[in-house]
């Protein structure tokens, strides 16, 4: 080898060494629509005895439509007529297993489930899967440190995005992240979009009409069938914007792989406690919890919203508690010690910017998106992943307002100019801190 060849592959070595080796694709499962696994024992011993039944159905704007989650119960219904089936809507549009991780205990656990069902693929698509990893398994140590004997099935959805993997017979990503904790701890799966992906590449189904369009992610807008547009020939008109299936005909698909995937789900487990083994992640979210602001120091005008009528009461199934903040003068101070922070708060016509300072860094951050055009249920992460030592974290309203017409989506923005008192002001809606940690109390609290 002359010198110049041996110096250009010393070059190279020394690059691999400071770059490491190329990031490998997390694998992705072979897509199959079902796996009974430990299946669900104890709800279907109780269903079959003719016993009441509590179902909670966990996820977002899919779960949240009156679709599936509905469907499955009528479906359990006249399976088991005897039984008393009771539904608890525990869905919120927008959001995924990360505000799930906070919000279990209080929209779920303390319904007293005999089921879970939870369906978060779609939302969870643009998480890593370590975060999969680490949320999930935060909701399941939970479920089960509350009752060992409550069943769970995990469900996962599509979005257009997803048909390319499941037509290939790979599940997308987030949904194999998914099984690596059903199968870490028994949990039965659906893929319900799996003969969906198969029927739309048999051109047996139309997957986004013609003239569908992104509506809302939450709301009674969600709630559209598929008379809406013009069937084209026999085929399944499946959703209006690629995500949110029509609720007679693509939550119709969704419901019959439930129905096909039963009968070996329902005959899989023994009757009993679930064990509780090892985290599959070491730095799981099972600690986490959701304080009221009144643990802070605020400043300013905090004007506490009455939770029996306007906003507050439109979220008091989802909030014990809301504040509105409107001016820089308001702020929320506190410490804590643990490795993350965030808030519960709301995004919306009317919110604007804030300033969010932890441990003297400070970024602004807008609580408006793009769908906007209403408020919603959000998560404001502070930080995560922080080393566990003491944090201080200030949050302040930023004065400067938000270009809010480049912000919302094109259809959004004839509301705007016909309504802009609507989305006037830079106002900020908040429920409750978000910790994986501990307070640590200010002079002023203790």
């Amino acid at each position: 080898m002359n010198r110049l060849k041996a110096a250009i592959v010393f070059t190279l070595l020394i690059q691999i060494s400071v770059m490491g080796a190329p990031k490998k694709a997390y694998p992705l499962r072979d897509a199959v629509e079902s796996t009974p696994r430990n299946g669900l024992p104890n709800v279907v011993e109780k269903l079959k005895s003719g016993k009441s039944v509590a179902i909670a159905y966990f996820g977002g704007s899919i779960t949240a439509q009156l679709g599936y989650r509905v469907l499955s119960q009528k479906f359990l219904e006249k399976l088991y007529p005897e039984a008393k089936i009771k539904g608890i809507h525990a869905a919120i549009g927008g959001t995924g297993s990360d505000l799930g991780a906070f919000r279990v205990q209080r929209d779920v656990l303390r319904h007293k489930p005999d089921l879970i069902v939870i369906e978060f693929a779609v939302n969870d698509t643009h998480k890593s899967p370590t975060n999969i990893h680490q949320t999930f398994d935060g909701i399941l140590r939970q479920v089960w440190k509350a009752d060992p004997k409550t069943d769970i099935l995990f469900v996962y959805t599509l979005a257009g995005r997803d048909l390319k993997n499941l037509q290939a017979g790979k599940f997308q990503r987030s949904a194999s992240a998914m099984e690596d904790v059903a199968d870490h701890y028994g949990i039965p799966s659906i893929h319900m979009g799996l003969e969906v992906a198969r029927l739309t590449a048999q051109g047996k189904v139309v997957f986004k009409a013609k003239k569908g369009k992104m509506s809302q992610v939450a709301g009674k807008e969600l709630n559209k069938d598929s008379s809406e547009v013009k069937a084209v020939a026999d085929k399944i008109i499946f959703s209006g914007d690629g995500v949110h299936p029509y609720t007679d005909s693509g939550h119709g698909l969704y419901q019959a792989s439930i129905a096909r995937s039963w009968p070996a789900i329902s005959a899989a487990g023994q009757v009993g406690p679930h064990s509780l083994p090892d985290p599959l992640s070491k730095d799981h979210w099972g600690a986490a919890k959701t304080l009221p602001l009144s643990v802070a120091t605020m400043t300013g005008n905090f004007e506490k919203l009455d939770m029996t009528r306007g906003i507050g009461k439109r979220f008091s199934s989802r909030m014990d508690q809301l504040y509105k903040a409107s001016s820089p003068t308001e702020s929320i101070t506190f410490s804590f010690k643990g490795q993350q922070v965030a808030f519960y708060d709301l995004v919306g016509p009317d919110c604007g910017q804030l300033s969010v300072t932890i441990d003297g860094k400070t970024r602004v951050v807008r609580r408006m998106d793009k769908y906007c055009s209403y408020h919603r249920l959000a998560r404001l992460v502070v930080a995560e992943n922080l080393k566990d030592t003491v944090h201080t974290v200030t949050v302040q309203v930023h004065p400067e307002p938000l270009k809010k017409e480049t912000i919302l989506f094109p259809n959004k923005v004839p509301d705007m100019k016909k309504n802009p008192k609507k989305y006037e002001g830079t106002n900020w809606y908040v429920g409750g801190i978000q910790l994986i940690g501990d307070l640590v109390e200010s002079p002023a609290k203790q």
